[in-house]
């Protein structure tokens, strides 16, 4: 996808603007690093990175689907009555008696 080479240059730039700030002011070390004429060795890098992976794309043709589309109203309406539930015993009966003692055989 591509994502790596912003990442990269990045890490470039904050290279590059670490080793101009000794010798130069802020502004200056920021104009320096940004101004495309002092590019480093991983700046050269990244784009020849760049243009070789441009080249080595490939453009497959896109093929143009033509379908037919129909809209379908869709009408949300709740239920006219809601069914009762039929009123049983509900509680948990298999964890009130304890289990076997002792415990059934596999066979």
């Amino acid at each position: 996808m591509g994502l790596h080479w912003p990442f990269l240059q990045s890490i470039a730039w904050a290279r590059m603007l670490a080793a101009d700030l000794p010798g130069y002011t802020l502004a200056q070390a920021i104009q320096r690093t940004f101004d495309g004429k002092h590019p480093c060795a991983l700046c050269k890098a990244i784009e020849k990175g760049k243009k070789a992976e441009r080249r080595s794309e490939r453009i497959f043709p896109l093929n143009k689907f033509d379908y037919l589309s129909w809209e379908f109203p869709i009408f949300l309406s709740p239920p006219v009555s809601f069914p009762r539930l039929l009123q049983t015993d509900w509680t948990p009966t298999g964890i009130l008696h304890p289990p076997p003692t002792p415990p059934p055989l596999d066979t």
